[in-house]
């Protein structure tokens, strides 16, 4: 197969990188960037040596594959022209604004026999995929993900906008049903949800605490999971997984000492990890680490989610 032929709908703060890397690689030929503004549009067309468009559609008989990085309320018009048009799509997250909205674009996908990826990033970050062999059996989880308030994302509550990282990472590492949630929130900046917290109880006894903020002094992106043979700590922002273990040795009588492992991923490039996948997955003709499915699943705990802050 040639180089596959790409472009980036919406080069803003996000789009813009993944111009870049699609840029980058020896098997993407970046075709074009799109924005509805021409000024960012030329500026990263000009970064990355391609062509600056204000119209999307001038390129639906000219590419192979898209990363659609526009506002939500515009993913599912935008990617159901590209994929009726026979194009892969990377959809930034949340997949769409409605369910109902997620399974149309799944199964224009599953007819068109496209790739339709959803941007997850952080199911790319380098020490979340360290856990592959050490997670076993999760029984309880927490995460916070705090950030200072920025307009960027700020069209849709916290949910929607942050905690649907931790929803989505968390059903894919328990990999089972939810059978209860209980959520609570505020808003404070916006007139929406700006900070929340939620309760998920799985029909295998897992239970995870997820909390979001977007209005916190300073930022921090971290989960924690117990299991019956280990303690686990991912620190997303900073890349580090730590592991502590029970040892053979006792502290006290009955109660073993604590061993611990630490590993730092400083130079990992989860954008770059994201978009190779989706070309590996159009060039192999695979499934894509993060599905359509999967995105619709992450959407659908969110607005639950979201609909119990509103009770």
């Amino acid at each position: 197969m040639d180089k596959i032929r790409t472009a980036v709908i919406g080069v803003g703060y996000l789009g813009r990188y993944h111009a870049q890397k699609y840029a980058a690689l020896d098997n993407s030929e970046l075709v074009a960037v799109v924005d509805i503004d021409p000024d960012t549009a030329a500026n990263v067309a000009k970064e990355c040596d391609t062509e600056a468009l204000t119209d999307y559609h001038e390129l639906l008989d000219r590419v192979d594959a898209v990363s659609v990085v526009v506002p939500t309320q515009l993913h599912h018009q935008v990617a159901t022209e590209f994929l009726d048009s026979g194009i892969h799509v990377l959809l930034e997250k949340p997949i769409t604004v409605t369910v109902a909205e997620a399974d149309a674009l799944i199964e224009i996908a599953r007819r068109k026999q496209r790739v339709l990826q959803v941007g997850h990033l952080e199911r790319f970050n380098s020490a979340v995929l360290a856990l592959e062999g050490v997670l076993k059996d999760p029984q309880f989880i927490e995460s916070h993900r705090l950030a200072p308030f920025t307009l960027r994302g700020a069209d849709v509550n916290v949910v929607l906008d942050l905690m649907i990282h931790d929803i989505d990472i968390i059903q894919n590492l328990v990999g089972s049903p939810i059978a209860s949630i209980d959520a609570k929130g505020g808003a404070v900046l916006t007139q929406e949800y700006d900070i929340a917290n939620a309760r998920i109880k799985f029909e295998n006894g897992c239970v995870a605490n997820v909390t979001a903020s977007r209005v916190s002094l300073k930022p921090q992106r971290k989960m924690r999971i117990f299991q019956p043979d280990a303690y686990i700590s991912i620190d997303f922002q900073d890349k580090i997984l730590s592991i502590h273990r029970k040892g053979e040795k006792e502290i006290f009588p009955g109660i073993p000492e604590i061993i611990s492992e630490e590993s730092v991923f400083a130079n990992s490039d989860a954008i770059m990890a994201e978009i190779r996948a989706f070309l590996d997955a159009i060039r192999n003709n695979s499934i894509p680490p993060v599905t359509g499915e999967d995105g619709r699943e992450a959407l659908k705990t969110a607005i639950d989610i979201s609909e119990q802050l509103g009770s």
